[in-house]
């Protein structure tokens, strides 16, 4: 067994792990602090797959950005539980089939699919690497990412001119 295995596996019982602790948790505060583990799991997973774009969007943007975001939402709205409402039996019942009949629909629909064949290359190539996509976005797409730049650009001044008070 590899190195790479070995990351692979604790990287993957790392994810199961927290997610499972993500959803079992009472407190919410808590549960995002597990779902940010689970991101930093799945970026792990990325970095083993020589994807460093997705780690790098993965860990800035998600769990940089979002789950810290969610964290200070959290965080500043009141969440006594006297103040909680109180759900039916039957409404629990009805989201526990809901579920149960999602659970069905996918593994119906990948039931049948075909990924024994589809082994992703750890460590190996050049699919995912950080040099490639900039060669194909500055190269092949240069004029939608400048307007797409020009968009963005447009959109924080707009932004600003919003905000500013007289």
């Amino acid at each position: 067994m590899s190195i790479t295995q070995i990351l692979f596996w604790v990287l993957t019982a790392m994810a199961i792990g927290s997610s499972l602790m993500m959803i079992t948790r009472k407190n919410p505060v808590y549960s995002v602090l597990w779902l940010i583990m689970t991101f930093f799991a799945i970026s792990g997973h990325y970095l083993l797959m020589n994807a460093q774009f997705l780690f790098i969007v993965n860990l800035i943007v998600y769990t940089g950005a979002i789950m810290v975001l969610f964290l200070y939402v959290l965080m500043l709205i009141d969440l006594r539980h006297d103040t909680e409402p109180r759900k039916n039996k039957w409404l629990k019942f009805a989201g526990a089939v809901a579920g149960g009949c999602l659970l069905l629909v996918i593994v119906a629909a990948l039931k049948d699919s075909d990924i024994k064949s589809n082994v992703v290359q750890t460590g190996e190539g050049d699919i995912g690497l950080i040099a490639n996509l900039g060669k194909a976005l500055f190269n092949e797409y240069v004029v939608p990412f400048e307007i797409s730049s020009i968009l963005f650009l447009s959109a924080m001044v707009g932004a600003v001119v919003i905000g500013k008070k007289e």
